[in-house]
């Protein structure tokens, strides 16, 4: 059935069919000009089809959000008050928060379920929209950093829920990347985002590395119930969880705020010191991460050759938590290109460069130096070539993160289980694919073994800037154990294509990535559906079920086939 429907601010209009099919058939045109201007030529109709469809879930979970933090606390004047536990700090919900004051349009991660905005999920969401509105995610992004919504410390809000929690500090690189996607020439955004990120920036260092050890800890919800237990929640007895992927998380912080002050340097010198600054935290921090952390405990464990969690008491006990997981993949994020144009256009940066191995030598491990094709390059990294090499095994080994359709979350190595004996407690956990079988953090949610798209994207980020750089002329393994060797830049294409793959109809004509509770047939099997997230083995939908939000990134991975420019 066809229904038609004109809208109109007149009475005794005439009726809707007239002139309808011509006005459909031109808006239907002008949608195909725009989009045959954003997704390359050559990408196939399916594949099209997908991207639209993405960009499309995008632009439907635009919502006006609004949010007066003070007024809701105090309650409506009209109304009876609110509960008393509203106002108080131990019990009342976003009561630190009482700047907040919102009246914007937010992309949502979904508009029906997920009626509500997340820092680090619309950050991955600006990545996709970049593409076909770059001015709005510029706002996003920024808006994010105004004075109405960053906390005065300098913190970002989470979510609604609780904007005091803390999720991956991922909007550098988001920044980066849409700076980069609409060609490289706001520098007027670049600016804005770099000068609020230098308010961001000292709030997780003063909050997040409590013994200065630059190995940070606690917190980090985004990654929910990957660990043996809530990484969110104070730990009893004094005890400290120093985090891998916490550590990685804010070497990737400094070489992008590295990067977008070196790009501003080049037009105003003032930017010259703010990437020296930067090129300096992150040293510390792979000086940390490669050496020890707190009580010469390290977080790589040289047996295993991965990168683990590690409890710490105050006594000194430490415990490293044997988990493979996304958490010891991570640190491959710390990886940036130096451009050879720094050598001769930021001073201040370049001295640092070259005064530093004679005056710190056991940090020059960071900066890998590359003969490739005649030309020099260096790369700087928060692990050792010999790191990058040892977890390449385990991400391309089919029996551990690379599943059919991209990069797991938890080892399948797993599948038997792991435990662990702590202070008389017995904690485990196994290798689940599909919707998790805890209650931790509501049960909804599961990082023991599906695939999320948004670690994808900043791994094979990772992938393909190693393969330009420090990787550039090295080949590896793919699949692990296969024999068959290519370089790291296929390497990344070829797991992009397992992503892909999770929306392009199979030989039955249903999608990989269709939920189980979907019917099957013409009706259904015509449209891509995107989840929260996929199963691990066999790429059903999980979670919400039309969550396009950061699951959009499919049709980043479609209009940017090769990442984005190294520039």
């Amino acid at each position: 059935m066809t229904v038609r429907l004109r809208l109109t601010d007149l009475d005794g209009e005439p009726s809707p069919a007239a002139g309808f099919e011509d006005v459909l058939a031109a808006r239907r045109r002008e949608c195909d000009a725009f989009y045959a201007a954003v997704i390359p030529a050559g990408t196939s109709e399916e594949d099209t089809l997908i991207a639209r469809r993405a960009f499309a879930g995008l632009q439907w979970g635009k919502q006006l959000y609004l949010y007066d933090l003070r007024r809701w606390i105090e309650g409506d004047p009209a109304q009876p008050p609110p509960p008393p536990q509203r106002h108080t700090r131990q019990s009342g919900r976003n009561t630190r928060w009482r700047h907040v004051n919102l009246a914007e349009v937010i992309s949502m991660p979904d508009e029906w379920e997920y009626p509500w905005f997340a820092t680090w999920d619309l950050a991955f969401h600006c990545v996709a929209l970049a593409h076909v509105d770059p001015f709005f995610a510029k706002w996003q992004l920024l808006l994010m950093c105004r004075e109405w919504v960053m906390h005065p410390n300098g913190q970002l809000a989470a979510y609604e829920w609780n904007f005091s929690d803390v999720n991956p500090p991922v909007h550098p690189w988001a920044a980066w990347q849409v700076y980069s996607i609409d060609g490289g020439r706001d520098r007027d955004f670049l600016q804005r985002i770099v000068l609020k990120m230098l308010l961001n920036f000292p709030w997780w260092v003063n909050r997040k590395d409590s013994e200065g050890s630059n190995v940070f800890e606690g917190g980090f919800l985004g990654m929910d119930n990957v660990g043996l237990f809530d990484r969110s929640e104070a730990l009893p007895g004094g005890q400290r969880l120093e985090q891998a992927d916490a550590t990685a998380w804010m070497g990737m912080f400094c070489l992008k705020m590295l990067r977008m002050s070196a790009e501003l340097a080049r037009e105003d010198d003032a930017w010259d010191e703010v990437s020296t600054k930067f090129l300096v935290h992150f040293l510390a921090i792979a000086e940390a991460l490669d050496d020890f952390g707190t009580h010469h405990t390290s977080l790589w464990d040289a047996e295993d050759e991965f990168f683990h969690d590690v409890l710490v008491a105050d006594d000194g006990t430490a415990h490293r938590m044997p988990v493979r997981s996304m958490v010891g993949l991570l640190p491959l994020t710390g990886i940036s290109i130096v451009p050879n144009w720094v050598a001769t256009e930021l001073p201040d940066l370049t001295d640092f460069f070259q005064g530093w191995t004679e005056r710190r030598p056991e940090l020059a491990d960071a900066l890998i130096h590359t003969n490739h094709r005649g030309y020099a390059l260096r790369t700087l990294s928060l692990i050792s070539r010999d790191q990058w090499q040892a977890l390449l095994a385990p991400l391309l080994d089919e029996g551990e993160f690379l599943g059919p359709h991209g990069i797991r979350s938890l080892s399948a190595a797993h599948r038997d289980g792991v435990e662990v004996a702590i202070a008389g407690h017995h904690l485990s956990l196994r290798y689940v694919p599909g919707e998790s079988d805890s209650g931790m953090f509501g049960g909804n949610s599961n990082w023991r073994g599906p695939v999320w798209l948004p670690v994808n994207a900043l791994l094979l980020d990772a992938l393909r800037i190693y393969g330009r750089g420090a990787g550039a002329g090295v080949e590896v393994e793919y699949p692990t154990g296969s024999g068959r060797r290519m370089g790291m830049e296929q390497v990344a294409h070829q797991v992009e294509e397992r992503l892909v793959s999770l929306f392009r109809p199979g030989p039955d004509g249903r999608r990989p990535s269709t939920p189980r509770h979907h019917p099957t047939g013409p009706l259904w099997d015509a449209h891509p559906t995107f989840s929260e997230y996929f199963h691990g083995d066999d790429g059903r939908g999980l979670g919400a079920s039309h969550q396009t939000g950061w699951t959009a990134l499919v049709a980043h991975f479609i209009c940017a086939p090769d990442g984005i420019p190294n520039r």
